[in-house]
């Protein structure tokens, strides 16, 4: 749907297991680190606010297939591209790659909902002007 947006991601040290590969759980913060690129590139956010109050983006499903290992300092590109913006919510794939390698494949599904402290998030329909910078 979207033309893919890329951000590149070091694997730091912090990033590793004992062995010294990327642990399986830090490809979940990359992918959100790479989805905020995406959204500040946009000239959106994950946290936004209108006249009505916050608009945030709570996820709904969040995958990782991975296809090869990553080691400290290695570097990797991360391509998001917006796969599917439905009435309420938004389907990110991601694509890991170093030096041309497929590292890995995710996927984050997330709900557009008006969030307040003390309250649970309510979904809403995506407005008209974030839906337009989205598909840009």
């Amino acid at each position: 749907m979207s033309r893919p947006f890329r951000y590149p991601r070091r694997v730091e040290f912090r990033d590793t297991d004992a062995a010294g590969i990327a642990h399986f759980s830090t490809f979940f913060p990359f992918m959100e680190e790479a989805e905020h690129a995406f959204l500040r590139a946009r000239g959106l956010s994950v946290l936004m606010h209108d006249s009505a109050g916050a608009i945030s983006w709570p996820r709904v499903s969040v995958k990782c297939d991975y296809k090869s290992p990553v080691k400290f300092e290695d570097m990797l590109t991360i391509e998001v591209v917006l796969a599917r913006v439905g009435e309420k919510s938004v389907a990110y794939t991601f694509t890991f790659t170093c030096d041309d390698r497929l590292v890995a494949v995710g996927e984050i599904t997330a709900v557009c909902c008006r969030v307040a402290l003390g309250a649970a998030p309510k979904s809403m329909r995506i407005p008209d002007d974030i839906r337009a910078k989205l598909i840009n």
